[in-house]
């Protein structure tokens, strides 16, 4: 599905990046699908845990959870549809678009370095224990 997503969202590439997410629009969702999604889904996993709603797995920590709130700032297939209702004008859903795939990229790396990390240091503490 995502690539089927990423192959029909026809963008032509006309601005510099940097002049793009310089638009409140364009930070906006550079920050939202970078800082904003691993956050709220951090938070309100603690929220939930500490509420009693759910309780956290033993194989799993806080750590491991702030790395899956990285990696859920890749929706863009999500982002993408909502750009096209929102949003009016051919420049303005372009450019929403440029900036919804390199936030995608950007949460991907973060997640996937900030797991590896993680992921591999609770390993070495388990292995050396």
């Amino acid at each position: 599905m995502p690539l089927f997503a990423l192959a029909n969202t026809a963008i032509a590439v006309n601005s510099s990046f940097g002049e793009i997410v310089s638009q409140n629009y364009g930070l906006g969702i550079l920050l939202g699908l970078v800082i904003g999604k691993p956050l709220g889904i951090a938070s309100l996993a603690f929220i939930a845990v500490k509420l009693g709603a759910c309780k956290l797995p033993d194989e799993l920590n806080w750590k491991m959870i702030i790395g899956a709130g990285c990696l859920g700032g890749i929706g863009f297939t999500m982002s993408i549809f909502i750009t096209l209702l929102a949003f009016e004008g051919f420049q303005l859903q372009n450019n929403s678009k440029i900036v919804i795939l390199a936030a995608s990229v950007i949460a991907a790396i973060i997640g996937f370095f900030y797991l590896s990390f993680t992921i591999n240091k609770i390993s070495m503490f388990k292995i050396s224990a």
